[in-house]
């Protein structure tokens, strides 16, 4: 399975958004872009330029590699509704995503670790697919021998760690280790910060 393995503070720097816990701390002392010349700025740019820093840094923040964000972009295109508010919703709905949204992991990257090591049951089933994506009435849920492990015995702790923040459309049982997909997410509910009209600008060139 694809997957980006480049280091997650890299990225955070390169994207000027931290995008793991640890990397607040790295850029809080060290701005710029990394490599040779971090310690210069871009300044001004050109409006692709802004379009492309944009596409770079959602498709980073959820994990997924360009072959994967462009098709997801084709499907959001051809779906009812606002082109880009529809592919944050397709972002949100992936399995990765709601294991993240649901605090049962401090990142997205550990919440696709934990789906592809299949420790998850969708509505009753192994799933071992970070990307494949929930429908209002699902519920995902931690295999029984997963819950014998460590990682899952400590995860109120993880929760509480995660900071999660409740979002209307997914209802969790910390103790039984369930989440239940209750509805679609809002366009308000995505990550904050993000421009999607300059990524449907992008790939309308």
């Amino acid at each position: 399975m694809a997957r980006d393995h480049s280091p997650i503070v890299k990225q955070s720097r390169r994207e000027g958004v931290a995008l793991a816990p640890k990397a607040h701390k790295v850029m809080a002392k060290k701005s710029g872009i990394p490599g040779e010349h971090s310690g210069m700025r871009v300044r001004g740019g050109s409006l692709y330029l802004t379009q492309l820093r944009e596409k770079q840094k959602v498709r980073r923040m959820y994990g997924l590699l360009e072959k994967q964000f462009a098709k997801l972009m084709k499907e959001a295109t051809k779906a009812e509704g606002l082109t880009g508010e529809k592919l944050l919703e397709f972002l949100e709905r992936r399995a990765d995503n709601v294991v993240f949204r649901a605090g049962f992991a401090l990142t997205r990257r550990q919440a696709r670790q934990l789906v592809s090591h299949g420790h998850f049951l969708l509505n009753g089933r192994r799933v071992d697919i970070p990307s494949i994506r929930l429908n209002p009435g699902d519920v995902l849920e931690v295999r029984p021998k997963s819950g014998k492990t460590e990682y899952f015995k400590n995860l109120p702790n993880v929760i509480g760690a995660a900071n999660a923040v409740a979002v209307s459309w997914l209802k969790v049982d910390g103790k039984k280790m369930k989440i239940e997909v209750t509805g679609l997410p809002k366009r308000e509910e995505a990550e904050p910060g993000i421009n999607e009209q300059l990524i449907v600008e992008y790939y309308s060139r």
